[in-house]
Parts: C-alpha cells; sequence; structure tokens
C-alpha cells in the first residue's frame, strides 16, 4: 500500500484518486475551492472516456444526466455542405459519446469516493522531492509525507513548476468563446442532436455545437483570432454582439444558432510542447499539467481520465520502491498517445474529412498494459 497525494481534484485527479483507493492505498486529494457547485460548462466524453468511467462504476450516473450525440458531424462554414459523418451511438466502440455539464461528472466521481479523501478547501503552494517519497506544503504552512504525489493541477500546475521549473504556456493567438441556450429555443434548427463542428475558411474560426442535459440544453463553442491576451482572468465575460459578428459570413444554420445564445464567456488558449518525462523520484503529473492541449479533438478532458486511469494500473500493488519503476511504466503507456492528440488538436484537421477514428475512440485505458498495441495507442 502507498500513501498517495494528488494536488487537484479536477476530474483526472478524481479519477485517479477514485481508482487508487479502490486498490488499497491511502488516498488524500487536495482541492483548493471550498465547494464545486455548477462552475464550468460542458464536458465532451468520447467513448474511450466513457469506457474508463464506466470500468468505476459511475458510467449509469453519468447517463442519467448527459445528452448522447447521435453523429459527429463536419459541415462546411458558407455552403453547409457536410463533409464527414461518424456515428457515435453504435457498437463500433463499446460505449457511447455523453456531452454532459462538468458538475455532474464532478458529483458522480466525488459521491463514490471514500470520506476523508478529498480535501476541499486546501490550497497546494508547491511540493518538496523527498528521498523516498514527496511532501506537500499548503498555503497554511502546514506539510503532509506522501510516498507519491501526483500533480492534476492543471496548466498552470504548480507541481509542475516545483519539478522541471517556470515555463509559461504559449499563446496560440486564438480565444475560444462558450456558451449555452435552452434546446426549446433553436425551434427547427436541425442536427442540434448531434455534435456538429463548422469548419471556417481559415483555422482561426470554427463553431462547434452539441446537446447537454438529456437533450434539453445546447453547447456552443467558437474560436476567432486575437494578437495577445493581457486580460486579467482565465474566463472572462464576452459580448454576443461581437461573436456574431465574427461569424456574421457563415452559413444562415449556425448563425441561427449564435442568434439562440444570450450570454457568452471567453478564454485564452494556451499549449505547451510535449514533454519528454513527466515524472522526477517519486513525484509525477498527469492530464493539463502534462499535456494541456488545444480543445480542437475534444480529447483533454479524456487524456486526463485516461491518465488516471492508466496511472492506477501502473501502481497497482506497488510498495514505495516500486514508485520509480512504476512511473516510468505510466509514462511509457502514455507519453506518445497524448503527444500525438496534442499536436493533432494543434493542427485541427481532425475528422474534417471521413477518417478512421479509431486510434482515440476505441481506445481502452483499462487495457493498457494488456498488449504491446494498447499500450502505444497512437
Amino acid at each position: 500500500m502507498l500513501k498517495i497525494g494528488i494536488c487537484g481534484g479536477g476530474p483526472g485527479g478524481l479519477v485517479a484518486g477514485l481508482a487508487l483507493s479502490r486498490q488499497g492505498h491511502e488516498v488524500a486529494i487536495f482541492e483548493r475551492t471550498s465547494s464545486y457547485g455548477r462552475i464550468g460548462a460542458d464536458i465532451n466524453l468520447t467513448p474511450n472516456a466513457v469506457h474508463a468511467l464506466d470500468g468505476l462504476g459511475i458510467g449509469e450516473a453519468l447517463r442519467e444526466t448527459a445528452a448522447r450525440p447521435q453523429y459527429r458531424i463536419s459541415r462546411t462554414w458558407d455552403t453547409g455542405e457536410e463533409t464527414s459523418r461518424l456515428e457515435m451511438q453504435g457498437d463500433r466502440y463499446e460505449a457511447p459519446q455523453l456531452t454532459i455539464h462538468r458538475a455532474d461528472l464532478i458529483t458522480a466521481l466525488e459521491s463514490n469516493m471514500k470520506p476523508g479523501v478529498l480535501r476541499l478547501g486546501a490550497q497546494v503552494r508547491t511540493v518538496t522531492p523527498l528521498e523516498q517519497g514527496a511532501e506537500v506544503v499548503l498555503e497554511d504552512g502546514s506539510t503532509e509525507a506522501f510516498d507519491l504525489v501526483i500533480g492534476a493541477d492543471g496548466i498552470h500546475s504548480l507541481v509542475r513548476k516545483a519539478l522541471f521549473g517556470e515555463d509559461h504556456p504559449k499563446f496560440t493567438g486564438l480565444v475560444s468563446w462558450r456558451a449555452v441556450f435552452p434546446r426549446e429555443v433553436a425551434g427547427d434548427i436541425p442536427n442540434l442532436d448531434s455534435f456538429t463542428k463548422w469548419w471556417g475558411p481559415t483555422s482561426d474560426r470554427q463553431l462547434v455545437v452539441f446537446p447537454l442535459l438529456r437533450g434539453e440544453e445546447v453547447f456552443v463553442f467558437a474560436t476567432t483570432p486575437q494578437t495577445d491576451w493581457s486580460e486579467e482572468g482565465w474566463t472572462l465575460p464576452g459580448d454576443i454582439e461581437e461573436l456574431r459578428a465574427a461569424y456574421a459570413d457563415f452559413h444562415p444554420e449556425a448563425r441561427a444558432i449564435l442568434d439562440c445564445c444570450t450570454t457568452v464567456t471567453r478564454s485564452a488558449l494556451h499549449v505547451r510542447e510535449p514533454m519528454e518525462t513527466w515524472s522526477r523520484g517519486h513525484v509525477t503529473i498527469m492530464g493539463d499539467a502534462a499535456h494541456p492541449m488545444v480543445p480542437f479533438m475534444a480529447q483533454g478532458a479524456t487524456m486526463a481520465i485516461e491518465d488516471g486511469v492508466v496511472l492506477a494500473l501502473a501502481l497497482k500493488d506497488a510498495s514505495p520502491a516500486d514508485v520509480p519503476a512504476a512511473l516510468a511504466r505510466y509514462e511509457g503507456a502514455r507519453l506518445d498517445r497524448t503527444a500525438k492528440v496534442q499536436r493533432g488538436s494543434l493542427a485541427n484537421e481532425w475528422l474534417k474529412k471521413p477518417e478512421n477514428a479509431d486510434w482515440v475512440y476505441a481506445y481502452k485505458a483499462w487495457e493498457a498494459f494488456d498488449t504491446p498495441e494498447t499500450a502505444t495507442a497512437g
């Protein structure tokens, strides 16, 4: 049994914590927020994520509130021509695509956690590697030693900084916009039961639309170019008229979707280059701390969920002395796949035209060490 500290209680950290706890490890998850609430908006759980979550026994709870997109559709910005359509509800991937509010995913994970594992209102200041473990230092000055510390603390990861030094993410020159509106206000706009991506004339403009909350809501994601990002804050209120103006030349159906939106938020999109290693000694990172990516393949949260499962599998039956070798095994199963998704997301061409999506959607995290092929999928 290991004593494991996880810095960050987002989806990836909670998945790792739940999987590791069920293996018998003693786990503490440090999450800075004092309560979750219904913060954020959507999480797109493609079949590879749903398969991972089903393995934790929370799949049925997720299906109660999620929407299930019928197809993954690509359309051309001006003519509306459909350039690809992928069935998402059949038997091909042994799990459906679920689009869900982030809070509902968090609730499903949190409610299955053992008492005392999740420590809300616990802000981590830094992590100090030790010869045979690591120490978590909290903002209140308290410390706690662990056999292993996992950084699941996002793109501005303090754990990553403690391991590898200061490393600022690069602004992509793109701003993302997000909005949610009731399905009932959309009238007869077609394809709102599917995940639809409208590809713009250039890669800096795209509009993505899909259902939420059993299809009762519609989520909208869009991007616009911007030379820099100097505003204070990660997510800020946006001007819906500014967004509509940026898409004034799009197909009438796309413009009609934006007309349904009343409020919108905007945030900067940042990236980092793929890393050669995520671990040092008895400390490692996962999710956006290890491989932040733009959302153009809708795989950011899913990669973190996969990480949490594979990391737990690598640590099964591990003793403190086994930790460095287990972390090397975890990296061996994840580095190539996440780097390919990072690069594919940034290139922003995936599924613009028909292609084989199996390397992404058919991946089964619970089988990551079963064969060499699945261990290095991608």
